[in-house]
């Protein structure tokens, strides 16, 4: 029956692709991926009612996750995001290798951005991942789990971990990877939010790129 269910709401969402909008979309993410044409307001309402059942799941259903990753339309994979992000409280941490496949499959910005806060809650309830997996990913020659280890943590707030957040910034700081450098501005721009004069201090003691000192001093 899961299956089935499954099925279905890609079949649904196929049923209601709208080409007009297709190509736009596209074009914003750079023509790298297929598009249904479906925007936001309406992969919510076409999925609304399959994710409060899905939400009811008692495990991960990777293969729902995996076959959305496999579909060459975006909004699979978005789809497949936004399961995640209902079932958040039943991942564990032998779940992170899966999460890093995703990370570094058909990435960009849009998925990589939507999966972090998924790492995040794991990481605050499972904080030894930061050491055992997060610092392996903030040491990565891949890009997007680099980014990942620096943005898990944008919305902790007061629970922020400014150690491993220095640690991650300043692995990558030096570099010209414009994904990089926009991360640890945006880092350190929604940190300041909590706390102006750790930012202040930071930014003023450690070499940054122009563009993460722009963005990470916006709120100070």
């Amino acid at each position: 029956m899961k299956g089935r269910y499954n099925l279905d709401i890609i079949q649904i969402f196929y049923n209601n692709r709208n080409e007009e909008n297709a190509v736009p979309m596209a074009k914003y993410m750079k023509n790298q991926f297929p598009f249904l044409g479906l925007k936001k307001p309406d992969r919510t309402a076409l999925s609304k009612g399959f994710l409060n059942e899905k939400k009811k799941d008692k495990e991960i259903d990777w293969d729902f996750i995996f076959r959305c990753y496999e579909l060459p339309e975006r909004e699979f994979q978005y789809l497949a995001i936004d399961y995640m992000s209902k079932v958040a409280n039943l991942f564990q941490p032998d779940d992170m290798k899966k999460i890093e496949k995703l990370i570094t499959k058909k990435s960009w910005w849009d998925t990589v951005d939507a999966i972090s806060p998924i790492v995040g809650h794991i990481a605050m309830k499972y904080p030894e991942i930061k050491e055992t997996i997060l610092t392996k990913w903030m040491e990565s020659d891949n890009i997007w789990l680099k980014r990942v280890s620096i943005l898990f943590q944008l919305k902790y707030k007061d629970k922020t971990d400014t150690e491993f957040l220095k640690k991650a910034i300043l692995k990558n700081a030096n570099t010209n990877e414009f994904f990089i450098n926009k991360a640890i501005g945006w880092a350190l721009r929604e940190y300041s939010k909590t706390n102006k004069e750790w930012v202040r201090s930071f930014i003023e003691n450690n070499k940054l790129s122009k563009l993460s000192v722009r963005e990470g001093s916006k709120y100070i």
